[in-house]
């Protein structure tokens, strides 16, 4: 019965924890580059895109090929930094919760 109190205990732990972590990745916002800087997307927490920038020097007919593949870039590297943004605060917020093995967080 000790065990199943402790059990309990630790679920409601990870129930707060993963509240908390669900607040904390919808606040995330990151933002990605491409070509040196003349092309940024911006992210939030939930991988929906905010907004992007894009040098003016890029708005020519003949670079519209450049300029989507650099909308690309910029939208991957955000969504890398996301990732990474996302997995630490995961490993912040579980850090001290005892988890099966292979549980990955958020689910």
């Amino acid at each position: 019965m000790k065990d199943l109190m402790g059990m309990m205990k630790q679920a409601k732990a990870m129930q707060e924890k993963m509240a908390g972590l669900q607040d904390e990745v919808a606040r995330i916002e990151v933002t990605g580059q491409a070509g040196g800087g003349v092309v940024s997307v911006s992210l939030n927490g939930k991988g929906e895109m905010q907004g992007i920038a894009i040098d003016p020097s890029l708005l020519r007919e003949e670079e519209k090929d450049i300029v989507e593949d650099l909308v690309v870039a910029a939208h991957n590297d955000a969504k890398g930094k996301l990732d990474l943004a996302i997995q630490e605060k995961t490993q912040e917020m579980t850090a001290g919760l005892q988890l099966p093995g292979g549980m990955k967080f958020p689910f």
